[in-house]
């Protein structure tokens, strides 16, 4: 299932708040090349593909895959920019929709969180619920075929 709106606002402090520290920028880097529907909240969505755009590094060929600027004077402009003008994100936006950015999620963000959040960024929540229906309709198919064969040894 996409992140819900806590947790899509750890992500979106994680990349904000920890793009200096070395351990954490490959981590960042692999966050920003996600799809940004792993976010159930529209607004983040929004935000994450601001941050997505914006540190997005410039690359002059076209068979150059993408890359981020993830760390230094770029990616504080680009969050900076985001705090005093929450316009450049989207017209309707005010300073209270870009007020995670900066903040550090706490010491519950850590490698093992960040795996199970790659986790549950990909999990679709309607295959979900379609492969337990899937294995409650084998169960009852398992259940009815045991009773009829017991019925029939009868």
């Amino acid at each position: 299932m996409p992140l819900d709106v806590a947790e899509g606002e750890k992500v979106l402090q994680l990349v904000t708040s920890r793009y200096s520290q070395r351990a954490w920028r490959k981590k960042i880097e692999k966050i920003l090349s996600l799809p940004p529907s792993g976010l159930e909240d529209e607004t983040q969505r929004k935000l994450f593909l601001y941050l997505k755009v914006g540190l997005q590094a410039y690359k002059s060929r076209r068979a150059d895959p993408p890359s981020w600027i993830v760390g230094g004077f770029a990616t504080q402009e680009v969050i900076d920019r985001a705090k005093f003008n929450p316009a450049v994100v989207n017209p309707d936006f005010t300073s209270e929709h870009v007020a995670c950015f900066g903040v550090d999620p706490g010491p519950e963000v850590n490698e093992v969180w960040w795996e199970d959040m790659l986790i549950n960024w990909f999990v679709n929540r309607e295959e979900e619920e379609e492969a337990l229906s899937a294995m409650q309709e084998e169960n009852v198919e398992t259940t009815e075929s045991e009773s009829s064969a017991t019925e029939n040894a009868e």
